[in-house]
């Protein structure tokens, strides 16, 4: 049986709930987005050191909308501070054609800069 349906005839929709179908409010049925690796370590921080705002977002059903919408953010950031600080430092692809373990560390250090940026304008804020 389907989780949800909708009358043709009246529009009205419907959410199967046990072993019937129960009017479904306006809203569309919720698609979880995924929640990345920035989204789960500011679940995580969220959890520790801010119990309040958590069952906050939590009971009024906004928490996965959340923290997708940080974890998108904070990947944005992270592959701009990568690609600004590569470029400003130099780090090109002819480093890494001519010395390819010069250029992995650097690019880690890179990485890890950006890493710590993000954790804290956004993770851990």
């Amino acid at each position: 049986m389907e989780k949800y349906i909708t009358d043709e005839r009246t529009g009205l929709k419907y959410e199967l709930v046990g072993d019937y179908y129960l009017i479904a409010g306006d809203d569309e049925p919720e698609e979880d987005q995924p929640i990345g690796t920035w989204g789960q370590r500011h679940l995580r921080y969220l959890k520790e050191h801010h119990r309040v705002r958590y069952a906050n977002l939590l009971t009024i059903g906004k928490l996965n909308d959340y923290l997708a919408d940080l974890n998108e953010q904070a990947e944005e950031l992270f592959l701009r501070l990568v690609k600004q600080t590569a470029d400003a430092e130099g780090i090109t692809e002819k480093l890494k054609a001519s010395d390819q373990m010069e250029w992995v560390r650097q690019m880690n250090s890179i990485r890890n800069r950006a890493m710590e940026i993000v954790n804290a304008e956004l993770i851990f804020a």
